[in-house]
């Protein structure tokens, strides 16, 4: 599918834009396509598409709306591997890891088959005399959603499917980096019966971003990304009256028990810290070896040299590129200046090349140990495959050091011991918690639920709160007498119920 293209009412249309961004393949650099910076025409025409469809979508049946969900989710299983070859050939991670981006993604449209019953409301009989109360969930109108380069298809799933299913309509905005897997998602709703209109994709950088912001017809906004660009987001769509949930940064911290199975946590935190080259706001960045566990250390640099560094479509690759040279030189800088603080370099995976695919952004698995709070190695996001290790004395030290960074979006406990598991769930702070599970990103029948300064906004992604996200309540309350008043004289005073 052409990536040069908006889809406003339906249709695929040229960018008529004077302003492009080349698309390279992150294996290697090649140019493989160029995606428009939609005109300012182009995106009113979209939001244009959605406020019309809107008036007619809003009133079209649940079970119409389950219908679309159900046909979607059939193409999508049909078309995974299509899918998942443009995600590696664009953003570069591999074949299997780009298979479970779609499947992850697919499970939230599979729960939104549910639309019938996760609308339902509530009622109330004979609040008074002859009067009943009820509620129900309508949508919104127009909504957005800002998608990050990281999970090309994942997170686009949980936004759009949702929503229309609560009968919204949207503008969603893909990674201007890899838009192909959204565009063909995209192009499998229409496929699926998505009415014209009701989904429409512009593309761009911050110019787009700041349009669906300050676009009054607007209400609501998701977001997944960077802390900086997140937090615009919150602050600008805030301002304008919007509903925002914006999904940011992210320091995940496994904390290693010495009672823990030695050879799977040691699998669970190399998979967890390197996969997709630690591009995830899951990725478990942080190692915390609490007492005897430091000991592990060796074996940990051993498994993590043995991890094959290639580009995504090779088979047996573990470790793909990162997504831009910025990016790289981004953690390279990181990793230079945590050493001159003070940090130990047991694994350098900075001077990684790949036969034949030399230009590419490589960086190979870095650990780097001895590391303390106030090294930039801990205290920034590094966004690739770097894992910090920390040292606790005890279990109260390492929750008090998990508690006491900023973020809060994901947390796990490597132990035999369920008293000590217990305890670290009571008293943790993050969102999610995984008890030797080292990347606990819910099913989609719960909420991703990040907190502290890794989310901004009330509601969560998906589940009970994605819905609620995405809806509005509206209460009736309802008064039909059995007879006529007999009170001829107007009530001015508050009005109670008996």
């Amino acid at each position: 599918m052409p990536k040069a293209q908006n889809i406003i009412n339906g249709q695929f249309q040229d960018s008529q834009t004077t302003q492009w961004i080349d698309l390279h393949n992150p294996a290697n650099n090649d140019l493989i396509g160029q995606v428009p910076c939609s005109t300012t025409a182009e995106m009113k025409a979209a939001v244009d598409s959605a406020a019309e469809a809107f008036k007619t979508w809003q009133h079209s049946t649940v079970m119409t709306r389950q219908s679309l969900m159900f046909n979607l989710v059939r193409l999508i299983r049909a078309n995974m591997g299509e899918v998942a070859k443009l995600i590696t050939k664009e953003q570069g991670k591999t074949l299997a890891d780009a298979e479970g981006d779609v499947l992850r993604g697919l499970q939230v449209v599979e729960h939104a088959c549910g639309i019938p019953s996760l609308l339902m409301g509530e009622t109330a009989q004979t609040i008074a005399q002859d009067m009943d109360a009820y509620s129900y969930r309508v949508p919104l109108g127009v909504c957005a959603g800002i998608a990050p380069f990281n999970f090309p298809a994942m997170i686009p799933l949980w936004m759009f499917p949702l929503a229309i299913a609560c009968g919204n309509t949207y503008v969603l905005k893909p990674s201007e980096r890899d838009p192909g897997a959204a565009m063909f998602l995209s192009k499998l709703a229409i496929d699926a019966g998505v009415p014209a209109g009701v989904l429409n994709v512009i593309h761009g950088g911050p110019d787009a971003v700041n349009f669906l912001l300050d676009e009054k017809r607007i209400k609501a906004v998701s977001f997944v990304g960077s802390d900086t660009v997140g937090r615009h987001i919150w602050e600008r769509g805030s301002l304008n009256g919007k509903r925002v949930q914006s999904n940011m940064g992210a320091k995940n911290h496994g904390v290693i028990m010495p009672d823990a199975n030695r050879t799977a946590t040691l699998n669970a935190l190399v998979g967890a810290a390197f996969g997709a080259a630690g591009q995830r706001c899951m990725a478990l960045s942080v190692a915390v070896f609490v007492g005897d566990s430091k000991q592990w250390l060796p074996d940990l640099v051993t498994m993590a040299k043995a991890l094959k560094v290639n580009a995504g479509h090779v088979p047996g690759t573990d470790v793909c590129p990162m997504i831009s040279p910025k990016a790289r030189q981004r953690a390279f800088d990181i990793v230079e200046k945590s050493v001159k603080q003070g940090a130990k370099l047991l694994l350098d995976g900075r001077g990684v090349t790949v036969p034949g695919y030399e230009k590419g952004n490589w960086m190979g698995p870095t650990v780097l140990a001895g590391v303390t709070p106030e090294m930039e190695c801990y205290k920034e996001e590094i966004f690739g495959p770097v894992l910090v290790c920390v040292e606790a004395a005890n279990l109260d030290e390492a929750i008090k050091l998990v508690n006491d960074n900023d973020w809060g979006n994901g947390t796990a406990i490597f132990t035999t011991s369920g008293a000590v598991a217990r305890k670290y769930t009571a008293q943790i702070e993050s969102g999610q918690v995984g008890i030797n599970v080292p990347i606990p990103v819910p099913l989609p029948f719960f909420s991703f639920t990040g907190n502290k300064r890794s989310i901004l906004g009330d509601l969560n992604f998906y589940g009970k709160a994605g819905v609620q996200f995405y809806t509005q309540l509206k209460t009736i309350t309802s008064l039909w007498r059995e007879t006529d008043a007999t009170v001829l004289k107007a009530a001015t005073s508050m009005p109670t119920m008996k």
